[in-house]
């Protein structure tokens, strides 16, 4: 059902001589989402754990808030002229009484692998209600802890070893352990797999957990983190402005350029054991 990386010839120069030889690329190629038949998204995505990566969309959109909302999610057949299926089509048929998406959903133009917002109605629409408040959420660590995370998540991506060319999602409890992890073209795509497989397992809200993304967080991370009630959304480089904004508006720990001890704690650093000065 897709393969994640491919084979090119490329021409590789190093000290003055080049030398032709193969090398292994990430996949990128576009998925679209269906639900009950109708297109609500075009994403240009790595192939693999597609089905997660639906379902997770789902639920930053505020559509599914459990597995029990999704009936069934499937590939379209017949996606190409000649009838053979490219596997880059999918449609979702939402349990009975689930309400479809709201028309604000929909993109207007198709999401890239870099920015998942693009086409969005308007900035309002992006401002999805939470299901799960995660002020409240009691869920602590230590600044030790944290800051193994990116080791582990680094140590867990296998197809970055071959191709240095993804990003990846690590969802972490307390104690550091590594509970999921996805690895896709795009950083929101990795975040939806991780959603999308804690979705269809059941363990949503993610309550006492932390989102370890590579990258950097944007306003959307922060969203899709909050929507699957994760208290803690930590990233190896910068949030933006808005992001920084909603986390503290919602109540979430959000940590960044986390690198080896070295990191910086834009909201709710009480949850790290920390107090500002």
């Amino acid at each position: 059902m897709g393969r994640m990386t491919s084979r090119r010839r490329v021409l590789r120069v190093h000290d003055g001589t080049h030398t032709a030889r193969p090398d292994t690329l990430t996949v990128e190629e576009p998925l679209e989402i269906r639900v009950a038949g109708k297109a609500l998204s075009i994403t240009m995505r790595t192939p693999g754990d597609d089905f997660d990566l639906a379902a997770g969309f789902l639920v930053g959109e505020g559509v599914v808030r459990a597995a029990a909302d999704i009936h069934s999610i499937r590939y379209c057949a017949g996606a190409t002229a000649d009838g053979g299926n490219t596997y880059n089509v999918l449609d979702v048929v939402l349990a009975p009484g689930v309400a479809p998406p709201d028309a604000s959903v929909e993109r207007n133009f198709y999401t890239t692998s870099s920015c998942g917002l693009c086409g969005k109605a308007s900035l309002d629409a992006v401002r999805t209600t939470v299901t799960w408040p995660i002020g409240d959420d009691p869920f602590g660590t230590d600044v030790g802890t944290l800051s193994r995370l990116p080791d582990e998540l680094r140590a867990a991506q296998r197809v970055f070893d071959r191709t240095g060319g993804l990003h990846a999602a690590g969802l972490f409890d307390a104690d550091g352990k590594l509970l999921c992890l996805r690895e896709d073209v795009g950083r929101h795509n990795a975040v939806d797999k991780v959603v999308g497989w804690a979705t269809r397992d059941g363990r949503l809200p993610l309550a006492g957990t932390a989102l370890m993304v590579s990258g950097r967080a944007s306003f959307e991370l922060v969203q899709k983190a909050a929507m699957a009630g994760i208290p803690l959304l930590a990233a190896v480089s910068a949030p933006s402005s808005l992001a920084v904004d909603l986390a503290a508006e919602l109540g979430l720990t959000l940590v960044g350029f986390l690198r080896g001890s070295s990191m910086n704690v834009y909201t709710r650093p009480d949850r790290l054991g920390l107090q500002p000065s």
